[in-house]
């Protein structure tokens, strides 16, 4: 369980992220309202998200289906959970079938996958599933996202191959040290102009989802829709395995530390330097 200290931290740090977003929606000239912040709450307890929801928020996001599967029964019913990490075929109608009020799956990236999906959902009676087509604005061969030069193409059998789907839009990761967050975020909303064109939608029916913790404000201003918040609201996830291994494996005197950098909490640091 959560302790209730870190769970009050929680919620003052969903205010003040409401808070930057209508002032970055305000400062591009939008309407606040035409942006949606999904709270992303993975490794988290169940008891920080109820506090969170308690503070009256109701939209949480997920990055893998064991991990949603044992939350959503815990919560109330009127969550909007967002499936928000690399989606396995195999795994789609296990999520489907265990939480029936999943909102939105937004890493579609391959026609296989969405195949999976549309006919889970048939299968399951369920109401066409929202999704969005995952796009790999950065060319970073570790991230899921099909290439910008593929997306058209996916966006097109998701729209008519997939009658149980329906495409509410795209969704990129920039890179984990914003070097290229500009460029990946002007090329999904550039990738959205072609899937409008090709499928004849307008735009604004086709939602933008981009920007994290780190660059959110920034994704806002150049025409996001949905944003992805999570330490900056749940905290970090922890001190880096690396981190870990040293402390626990290495007993030295107290005058011996070790400094990192922190580039993306939870997933890589770098050794600074040594005292």
């Amino acid at each position: 369980m959560a302790a209730p200290a870190v769970e009050n931290a929680a919620v003052s740090a969903l205010r003040s992220v409401m808070l930057r977003v209508r002032q970055a929606a305000e400062r591009s000239g939008r309407n606040p309202g035409q942006v949606r912040v999904v709270a992303v709450s993975k490794t988290k307890p169940v008891s920080l998200i109820r506090q969170v929801y308690d503070a009256g928020h109701r939209r949480f996001g997920e990055n893998y289906v064991q991990e949603i599967l044992d939350k959503a029964p815990q919560l109330p019913e009127d969550i909007e959970w967002h499936f928000v990490g690399h989606l396995q075929s195999n795994k789609a109608k296990l999520l489907l079938a265990g939480v029936p009020n999943l909102a939105l799956v937004e890493g579609i990236d391959n026609e296989k996958i969405a195949n999976h999906l549309d006919r889970a959902v048939s299968n399951l009676g369920r109401n066409p599933l929202k999704v969005l087509v995952q796009v790999n604005t950065s060319g970073e061969v570790s991230k899921s996202g099909i290439d910008p030069s593929g997306c058209v193409e996916l966006a097109k059998h998701v729209k008519l191959r997939c009658p149980n789907l329906e495409l509410s839009g795209l969704m990129t990761i920039g890179m984990p040290d914003y070097t290229s967050t500009p460029e990946n975020f002007r090329m999904l909303s550039k990738c959205r102009a072609q899937v409008c064109k090709a499928l004849d939608m307008a735009e604004e029916h086709c939602e933008l989802s981009m920007g994290m913790s780190g660059d959110f404000e920034q994704a806002i201003e150049m025409g996001s829709t949905n944003v992805r918040i999570g330490s900056t609201i749940s905290g970090a996830k922890g001190l880096c395995k690396e981190a870990t291994r040293l402390v626990s494996s290495n007993p030295c005197p107290s005058w011996l530390y070790v400094f990192y950098v922190f580039i993306d909490p939870g997933k890589a640091c770098i050794p600074l330097f040594q005292l």
